[in-house]
C-alpha cells in the first residue's frame, strides 16, 4: 500500500534548491545513477543503528570497524548496482576506509557503551492542520531519565562554515516539530555530528524556531502546490548545478524534461494540474 503523499526535510530542500530537480525527483521519479557520497553516508549510519543492538561492552570502535564490510555486502545484495560505484577494487578500498574513519571520528564525539537510544532511524509522520503531511526518519532519539529529549543526526561531511548549513538545521527543527506533536514535548537539545572532521552544531529549539519552521514549511508547501497546478517548476541555476544528475533533462543545459503525467502529480502530491 503506497504512503499518502508528504513532505521531508530532504525534498524541501530539492523545491528550495531548484522546483524543476524536485519535480524529476518526486513526481516523475527519473532514476539516478547511484554515486559515492550518499552511499558512504548510507553505509555509515546503518553501523551506526545496528551497534546499538550489540551489548554495550561490545560498542568499540573496533567493533564498528569490523561491521562496515558486512554492512557493505548487505547492500550490494540488496541494490547490485552499487558494485559499479567503483572502477578498480582500490577504489573500494579507499571507500571502505573512510568509512571507518568516519567512525573513527565518532567514538571520538561520543561514548555509545554510556548511551542506550529510544529511537533509531525512527520514522515520524504528521499531517499539520489545514496543511501538508510530514515525514521523516530520524537518526537518532535520546530520552533522559527526566523526559528530556535529545534528536542526534550524523552527517558524514565536514562542519559547514557558520554562513552555511542552513538546510541541516531547517531539517532539525523540522525533527524538532513532529516530535513535539507526536510526543507532547519539544526536544531540549538538537545536536548535528559532522564525521569527517569532528564537528558539532547544537541548537535548542525556541518557540519562536518551531513557530517560524512551521510557516515555513507552511509557505513551502503552497508554492510546491502552486507549481503543480501550473505545471510549471522552473530551474533554479546555482553552483549546485554542478553536481546534479538530471542535466540531460534540463533547459539550462540544453534538454528537455519529459511530458507531465497528470497521474504522477496526483500519485506524487494530491493535487491535479489546472485546478
Amino acid at each position: 500500500m503506497s504512503r499518502a503523499p508528504a513532505l521531508s526535510p530532504s525534498r524541501a530542500g530539492d523545491f528550495r534548491q531548484c522546483p524543476l530537480m524536485f519535480r524529476l525527483r518526486v513526481i516523475d521519479r527519473v532514476p539516478e545513477p547511484p554515486s559515492i557520497a550518499p552511499n558512504l553516508g548510507t553505509l555509515v549510519h546503518q553501523v551506526l543503528e545496528d551497534i546499538y543492538d550489540r551489548p554495550a561492552r561490545e560498542r568499540t570502535v573496533e567493533t564498528s570497524h569490523a561491521m562496515v564490510v558486512p554492512a557493505w555486502e548487505a547492500m550490494t545484495a540488496k541494490d547490485p548496482e552499487l558494485e559499479e560505484l567503483f572502477e578498480t577494487p582500490r577504489d573500494l578500498e579507499q571507500f571502505i576506509a573512510d568509512a571507518r574513519e568516519r567512525l573513527s571520528t565518532y567514538f571520538t564525539m561520543e561514548n555509545p557503551q554510556r548511551l542506550e537510544p529510544a529511537g533509531r532511524e525512527e520514522f515520524v509522520e504528521y499531517r499539520l492542520d489545514d496543511g501538508p503531511n510530514l515525514r521523516g526518519v530520524i537518526d537518532r532519539v535520546d530520552v533522559a531519565p527526566d523526559g528530556s529529549i535529545r534528536i542526534v543526526d550524523y552527517k558524514t561531511g565536514r562542519t559547514p562554515h557558520p554562513r552555511y548549513g542552513q538546510q541541516a538545521k531547517f531539517q532539525m527543527r523540522f525533527y524538532a516539530l513532529l516530535v513535539e506533536r507526536l510526543r507532547g514535548r519539544r526536544p531540549t537539545l538538537l545536536q548535528l555530528l559532522y564525521l569527517r572532521d569532528g564537528g558539532t552544531v547544537v541548537l535548542h529549539p525556541t518557540d519562536e524556531d518551531l513557530a517560524m519552521v512551521e510557516h515555513e514549511i507552511r509557505e513551502l508547501w503552497d508554492a510546491i502546490v502552486a507549481a503543480a497546478r501550473a505545471g510549471d517548476f522552473r530551474t533554479q541555476k546555482s553552483r549546485l548545478c554542478d553536481w546534479c544528475s538530471f542535466q540531460a533533462l534540463c533547459p539550462e543545459f540544453g534538454g528537455t524534461p519529459p511530458p507531465l503525467e497528470i497521474a504522477a502529480v496526483e500519485r506524487a502530491l494530491g493535487v491535479t494540474p489546472g485546478t
